[in-house]
């Protein structure tokens, strides 16, 4: 049974004909021989220091494992899940995205909107009374990874009908064996096996962790050696003057409990209760938009914006937001000073993570051509950089003598994006420009084609 995308077959089918496109869609997961390591990522001294570990909602009868969240990255990616088959856990979570949705509200199974901004998952982890969701109304992950599934907008599942396809489905009896010790399929393995792989999304390797590695011990606030002065000063008053550090606390930015942070003199959205929202980490923040529970920021300058002078006054307003006087705080910030936090907040992103192969999509399948030993001597894209990149990436193809050739970006559907290079070629090295002004975040893929064979390279865009 070919599994199907959330655009329509016929439509894919004919880009994958008429192109050739090297992205197909995979019935059977591709996993490594040996699993990855979920279950001891490596994590600097600053995020294994006591306020850390007590923020942690992992328990004590679910650790994360490697093969239990092998089993969990396959069910966040089977479209299987839905009752069409057309939406995954990741149509609304998506990795280059921080695993949360560009779109404001997220499309379901039948093109129906959500009624909130999809929050990311990483350092879902990281949350002391762990609840989840906008309004916290699920107690623990293990409950929340199952109700987007039979959620009538989202995916459209009742959980019986999603074991009974897993249960059809060859390749999940080993691996809820190397999950679970057996093959047998439960509602409650579905849900440890998911929360395992979406508590393992825990990415270390910001600018800003960099930085606290080789700092001395203690708290987060003082300047970093490589930081910018911009982004010093962002951090410093993070910490200090502007007050973000009350809600968002420590090195994970996290607060503890939902709060108002007054979007709105009145709430018709009362959240968990008094326009309380949950206040998860700012983790990737600079690639999770749009922000808010509605999405009602389109930029972190917007963010800055309101908490410097649009906080509105609410009867529950959080109380770091309000003066002596009763009224929301304004900080007044200068120009200068609302860009450096927006500085300070770009350095929480990990770029790596957003192409780690440990949390890709496993059922992508890429037809590559660039082992293909005929090909480098008459043609070679020899270079796909920055990668990832934000707005534009350099493409260098070398031809050994002038020939025909295309250089064509796909998107992860098998759509054509743009055509950088098509017809009669020189010979020598050339350097090619791919301007991604419009496009969004993700995966794409670049493809050189000649009369000698196909060379693809994978580069990933990060607004």
């Amino acid at each position: 049974m070919l599994r199907l995308f959330a655009l329509v077959v016929a439509a894919v089918a004919l880009v994958l004909t008429a192109f050739t496109a090297p992205i197909l869609p995979a019935d059977t997961p591709t996993l490594p021989a040996t699993p990855y390591n979920y279950a001891n990522i490596a994590l600097p001294q600053h995020l294994t220091t006591p306020p850390v570990r007590a923020i942690d909602n992992t328990p004590a009868d679910n650790p994360i494992t490697d093969a239990g969240a092998t089993l969990g990255r396959v069910l966040f990616y089977d479209t299987r899940l839905s009752a069409n088959q057309l939406i995954s856990c990741a149509s609304c979570h998506r990795q280059a995205d921080g695993f949360s949705d560009p779109e404001i509200l997220s499309v379901g199974f039948q093109g129906g909107r959500t009624g909130r901004h999809s929050m990311t998952l990483a350092f879902a982890r990281f949350y002391d009374n762990g609840h989840f969701f906008w309004d916290e109304r699920a107690e623990t992950l293990e409950d929340q990874v199952l109700m987007p599934i039979q959620d009538d907008v989202e995916m459209g599942m009742t959980l019986d009908d999603v074991r009974a396809r897993l249960e059809a489905t060859d390749f999940y009896a080993d691996l809820f064996t190397d999950a679970f010790g057996s093959a047998e399929i439960t509602n409650e393995r579905m849900s440890r096996a998911l929360a395992q792989f979406v508590r393992s999304m825990v990415a270390p390797a910001s600018k800003f962790d960099e930085g606290r590695a080789v700092q001395a011990p203690g708290p987060p606030g003082d300047p970093l050696d490589n930081f910018t002065a911009e982004e010093n000063l962002g951090l410093e008053l993070f910490y200090g003057r502007a007050r973000c550090s009350t809600c968002h606390r420590g090195d994970l930015q996290v607060a503890v409990e939902a709060l108002n942070n007054g979007l709105d003199p009145v709430t018709a959205d009362e959240g968990a209760g008094d326009g309380r929202f949950k206040t998860g980490s700012l983790r990737n923040i600079a690639v999770t938009a749009p922000y808010m529970h509605d999405g009602r920021f389109a930029t972190l300058e917007q963010v800055v914006d309101h908490y410097d002078r649009g906080v509105q006054a609410h009867p529950n307003l959080s109380p770091p937001l309000v003066r002596g006087n009763g009224q929301p705080l304004r900080l007044n910030l200068t120009a200068q000073e609302r860009a450096a936090l927006v500085a300070f907040m770009r350095t929480l992103t990990d770029e790596s993570f957003l192409a780690d192969e440990r949390w890709s999509d496993p059922f992508i399948e890429i037809v590559s051509h660039e082992d293909d030993a005929t090909l480098p001597d008459a043609a070679a894209l020899d270079a796909v950089y920055p990668n990832p990149f934000q707005h534009e990436a350099t493409i260098q193809v070398t031809f050994a003598q002038a020939t025909s050739a295309t250089v064509t970006v796909y998107d992860m559907m098998g759509r054509e994006v743009v055509r950088l290079a098509d017809g009669l070629q020189p010979a020598g090295t050339q350097t090619l420009h791919w301007a991604a002004d419009g496009l969004a975040s993700g995966v794409y893929l670049v493809r050189l084609q000649s009369a000698e064979g196909v060379a693809t390279r994978t580069v990933t865009l990060s607004r």
